[in-house]
């Protein structure tokens, strides 16, 4: 049910619910779109988001599969210096889906997404933020690009969170790496969830602009 006048958000590629229930205290008519059942009871869709850009909404946050554009996993791509062509072929659909997100018809927009690898020619990001800027002790690079909204404040900067030290003087954040002693789908889903302290923040930030 639409009540009128009420400001109505869009959520896509999410299913934890994390960010929807942000929104919906702060007023919204919110809802979550995914291919999986939302985490968190609430008003949710789940189904390709691409059939539901077109329903009247204000503002979407989008949380596009980074699988296979992200920086990250750019070793793949070339494994014995060679091009992997399925994994290529499946970062350009990763990458069209974005687009098709970052171009719709919605007034409002933000996609957030890790560092993308620089072999699919993604547009410029608008801001880059980190969890623990806004509460939330641990590391994470959070990049987002922004369609008609200013760049989130920082509401509380706090520790960068523990950290594993290497024999080879590298580091990495203790929660990312504990994610690794869990199966791979379930790592990649506990990992794509937007922390907690950044949801309310893009609610608080964000939600009060229209």
């Amino acid at each position: 049910m639409i009540i009128m006048n009420q400001k109505r958000i869009l959520i896509a590629c999410e299913f934890s619910g994390i960010v929807r229930e942000a929104f919906k205290k702060e007023g919204w008519d919110a809802w979550s779109c995914d291919l999986l059942p939302t985490e968190i009871s609430g008003q949710h869709i789940q189904d390709n988001v691409l059939k539901h850009l077109n329903e009247g909404w204000d503002l979407m946050i989008a949380h596009p599969p980074c699988t296979y554009l992200s920086h990250a996993g750019a070793r793949w791509l070339y494994p014995k210096g060679k091009l992997n062509k399925e994994r290529y072929s499946k970062g350009l659909e990763a990458k069209a889906f974005f687009l098709k997100l970052l171009d719709a018809p919605i007034p409002l927009i933000a996609i957030e997404n890790p560092l993308p690898s620089s072999i699919y020619g993604l547009p410029k990001f608008s801001q880059e933020i980190q969890p623990y800027q806004f509460g939330d002790e641990a590391q994470k690079r959070t990049l987002l690009w922004l369609k008609g909204l200013p760049n989130l404040v920082p509401t509380k900067v706090v520790g960068k969170g523990e950290f594993i030290i290497y024999k080879s003087g590298k580091r990495k954040a203790k929660w990312f790496q504990e994610l690794f002693s869990l199966p791979p789908k379930e790592r990649a889903l506990l990992r794509s969830k937007t922390f907690q302290g950044i949801a309310n923040a893009m609610a608080q930030q964000w939600g009060n602009i229209i």
